[in-house]
């Protein structure tokens, strides 16, 4: 009989800090030579941008974990049986392996949630990077640093997530936090890359408020948390078929089970065995809430299209090519049977709505601040700080906000 081991194990965390302090060196090293010279808010857009693109990396990664059944591949939390690496930890996998081949612990599972691991940490550290520079140069910046500390607090978040996504075995609400997560982190780099470019679009304040891109975004993250919801319950294929699922327009459905938020995987709240009526309402909430979403962006692309700002012409394209993405990645998943290139595409194409959505709401709150700057005061004379993009960054994006 295997030995019980210990689900949390600090012992390996200062080596798993250091060998992700050397991989995010190499990343960091790339920006520091590419932008010797640049002002600062430049550089920091482009230390941000990179971030951006691992993050991005993260979330398809994290994906893979989760399709491929590698999230219990290492079935302790941070290292893997208590090693830096699978290397360390041979003879374990191997027992694991020898005495349930299909199992969650294989050697390939573990190092899949292993380079997981790392590539989690080293984003982790360049965010910690990241927020120090900004916090050292808040002078020189166009805008507060505190978008820098919410995201580092978050990334902190993040990884407490991914430990309870371990040591809970892959309970459905903790995984689709986790994702859920994911997105919003996504969504503080973003806010902090648009603000550091301090760019406004400013033609389209006149058919566009902030708020109505946060409205669509909030539809679009609702949409995501059911899609995390149809995967970490392994109800993809619970409808075959489409339009209709299993041959019937209203298949029967048991959503009360379905959605029921505190209970294991695979399990009832009561861990009697989950019926597959509760899978097929898991699905079907995905399939007809993609519908609100789809005229959501649809509606949010035509205004965009007719507002006479070339950029904001380029974000309509931009929400058009990603929406037909997630409809053709989404159908693939049903009707080839989920493909994990197609999962895969379908989670990169969420993120990439999740970044396009958020860069646009940074932006038309930017050209709120450019406005609300260049009307005049009472006394009849403009403010003085409609010199430049930098002047009006402030006001528009000065710390987190909720509209």
């Amino acid at each position: 009989m295997q030995a019980a081991h210990a689900l949390v194990d600090w012992s390996p965390l200062l080596r798993l800090l250091g060998l992700a302090a050397v991989i995010a060196l190499l990343p960091l090293s790339w920006w520091w030579l590419r932008q010797r010279g640049a002002p600062l808010p430049r550089k920091l857009a482009a230390l941000t941008a990179l971030i951006l693109f691992l993050t991005l990396d993260l979330i398809v990664v994290g994906a893979f974990t989760r399709l491929t059944d590698s999230g219990l591949g290492c079935p302790d939390w941070p290292g893997c049986y208590g090693e830096l690496s699978p290397f360390g930890a041979h003879a374990e996998i191997s027992a694991a392996q020898a005495a349930l081949p299909s199992g969650p612990v294989t050697h390939g599972k573990a190092w899949i949630e292993m380079l997981h691991r790392y590539l989690a940490m080293a984003v982790g550290a360049l965010i910690l990077v990241a927020t120090v520079v900004a916090w050292r140069a808040r002078a020189q910046l166009p805008h507060s640093p505190w978008w820098a500390t919410a995201t580092l607090v978050w990334v902190l978040v993040q990884g407490a997530f991914g430990k309870y996504t371990v040591t809970l075995k892959l309970y459905p609400a903790v995984v689709t936090l986790h994702l859920l997560g994911a997105m919003v982190l996504l969504a503080l780099l973003v806010v902090q890359h648009e603000s550091f470019r301090a760019r406004a679009l400013l033609q389209a304040r006149q058919r566009l408020a902030p708020a109505w891109v946060a409205g669509v975004l909030a539809l679009v993250l609702v949409q995501i948390a059911l899609g995390g919801w149809v995967s970490t319950n392994y109800a993809v294929l619970a409808c075959q078929g489409f339009p209709a699922c299993n041959g019937e327009w209203w298949p029967a459905m048991d959503a009360a089970h379905g959605f029921t938020v505190l209970r294991h995987l695979g399990q009832t709240g009561q861990g009697d065995a989950l019926p597959f009526d509760a899978l097929v309402a898991i699905h079907m909430a995905h399939r007809l809430f993609a519908v609100v979403v789809v005229l959501a962006l649809v509606a949010l692309a035509v205004a965009l299209r007719r507002s006479g700002d070339a950029a904001a012409r380029r974000y309509a394209l931009a929400l058009g090519a990603l929406l037909v993405w997630q409809l053709a990645s989404g159908l693939s998943n049903v009707v080839l049977g989920w493909p994990i290139a197609a999962a895969l595409a379908h989670s990169a194409g969420a993120a990439g709505l999740v970044g396009v959505l958020m860069s646009l709401w940074a932006r038309l709150r930017l050209a709120q601040g450019v406005i609300a700057l260049a009307r005049p005061a009472p006394d009849g004379h403009r403010p003085a700080a409609t010199a430049g993009p930098a002047a009006t960054a402030g006001p528009a994006l000065g710390r987190p906000s909720a509209s």
